[in-house]
């Protein structure tokens, strides 16, 4: 869209025009947040060291109405010291997501780093336009010391700056819009996540709980092999009453090898994988029968296409 002559400084703000009214209202489902954190933390986990990363953003347009409800990454290309977006790996991840959300459409796109958008961000933003007009700039800084959410959106206006044509960046308030499912995939993270309120799952607790007895049930055996291998090396004195109660303990080792613990530990080891093996194939049919119903679905619309044109042609 286009917007009145403004006076634009060389400021760090410079991409940003003063005063922009913005023509446009955004509402914004966790989802989107949650997709970009991820992406960010992988990757700096992957490189070893905080990176730049760049995502789509899809979702509904209504008039001047848009609703940012998920997302996909994007890869990079190097070319001259310029980042290139690349429009194969695009094209094939808006066909996937097409096949499942045919509503959503390409509305904007997502990046990391400071809060204001740099000269980096301005040649991405022209990348975009030529998916969409007037794509929407989602900025994630992970960094930053916020008591809200580190998420900043913005539209572009363009205006005459030293008698050329010049992209500036106005901001534009958003809402939290939450889908009843968002809503408990949230809170299940925020839990697990939380280590004031000390709030977790019983499974967890149960396993946190076996994780420590193993855990000091190890340092004590490294205990004891240690010592006896400082007296076999003639580094401690020989201690008899330390030996007997040693000898006495290797000798109930015996008892873990009777015929009926090695039945009741066999049970419980069946057991166990009989239940994870029917937990593989309950997913694997929940999976498959997802497939399906997409597949009929598109093989329904594809059907009915052939017929209308059929009318028409």
């Amino acid at each position: 869209m286009e917007a009145e002559h403004m006076e634009v400084d060389e400021s760090p703000n410079r991409f940003m025009a003063p005063g922009g009214v913005p023509s446009v209202t955004v509402s914004l489902h966790p989802l989107v947040i949650m997709n970009i954190s991820e992406h960010w933390t992988r990757v700096r986990a992957q490189e070893g060291r905080a990176k730049q990363v760049v995502g789509a953003l899809i979702g509904k347009q209504s008039g001047r109405k848009l609703e940012i409800m998920n997302s996909f990454e994007l890869l990079l290309a190097k070319v001259d010291n310029d980042m290139i977006i690349d429009k194969a790996y695009y094209t094939t991840k808006e066909e996937q997501f097409k096949q499942v959300f045919c509503d959503m459409d390409f509305l904007g796109w997502y990046t990391t780093g400071s809060d204001n958008p740099n000269e980096s961000d301005v040649k991405n933003h022209k990348q975009a336009c030529t998916i969409n007009e007037s794509p929407i700039l989602l900025k994630l800084n992970p960094n930053g010391g916020h008591t809200d959410l580190p998420v900043t959106l913005y539209e572009t206006v363009t205006d005459l700056v030293n008698n050329e044509p010049t992209m500036l960046f106005v901001e534009v308030p958003y809402t939290l819009a939450t889908e009843e499912a968002e809503r408990i995939g949230v809170d299940h993270v925020a839990r697990m996540a939380s280590n004031e309120t000390g709030e977790s799952s019983l499974v967890a607790e149960h396993l946190t709980a076996q994780y420590n007895a193993i855990k000091m049930l190890h340092t004590r055996v490294k205990m004891v092999l240690d010592y006896v291998k400082a007296v076999k090396n003639k580094e401690l004195p020989l201690n008899h009453e330390i030996l007997r109660e040693l000898y006495s303990l290797t000798h109930r080792l015996p008892v873990m090898q009777s015929p009926k613990f090695n039945a009741e530990f066999y049970t419980q080891c069946n057991d166990v994988a009989l239940i994870t093996y029917l937990g593989s194939i309950t997913k694997c049919c929940n999976n498959m029968n997802q497939f399906v119903n997409k597949f009929n679905i598109l093989h329904d619309r594809q059907s009915l296409g052939r017929k209308v044109r059929g009318l028409f042609f």
